[in-house]
């Protein structure tokens, strides 16, 4: 009984306390706007060293980012996948997120080969969308 009688002789009530909960609502809902507008880098697995080009245009939308090592191998989603398989995977992926486009990252010292399988499974698997990617000079 005591302690009422102290607060109240000293004017504080309830109502003087912090209140956190608008303003962890707002910081929620902040976290969650950005979380869904966020931009993910794409990754092929390895670095390549792309070829210089005179021209090039940037690619607003790439969905599916295929690299090809100086040695021939063929990197897809940051694993190593056989020349006979690309489509598969071109096809899986593209069914994941038909907006975007292929870029390819072949490098410099790679075959032409490979980048023939490549561009063949991308359109057998019926992407229109495909890149090839370079430096800018």
């Amino acid at each position: 009984m005591r302690k009422k009688i102290s607060r109240i002789s000293r004017g504080e009530s309830d109502a003087d306390d912090i209140n956190l909960t608008p303003m962890l609502d707002v910081v929620f809902i902040m976290l969650i706007f950005f979380i869904v507008t966020a931009t993910f880098i794409k990754q092929s697995g390895i670095n390549v060293l792309r070829p210089e080009a005179q021209t090039s245009e940037q690619k607003p939308t790439v969905a599916l980012l295929v690299a090809i090592s100086p040695a021939g191998d063929i990197w897809i989603d940051k694993k190593r996948v056989d020349p006979n398989s690309v489509r598969s995977h071109i096809e899986r992926l593209h069914a994941e997120n038909p907006k975007g486009g292929l870029v390819v990252q072949a490098d410099r010292k790679s075959n032409n080969e490979k980048l023939m399988v490549v561009l063949n499974a991308a359109r057998a698997a019926g992407l229109r969308e495909v890149a090839i990617s370079t430096e800018n000079n």
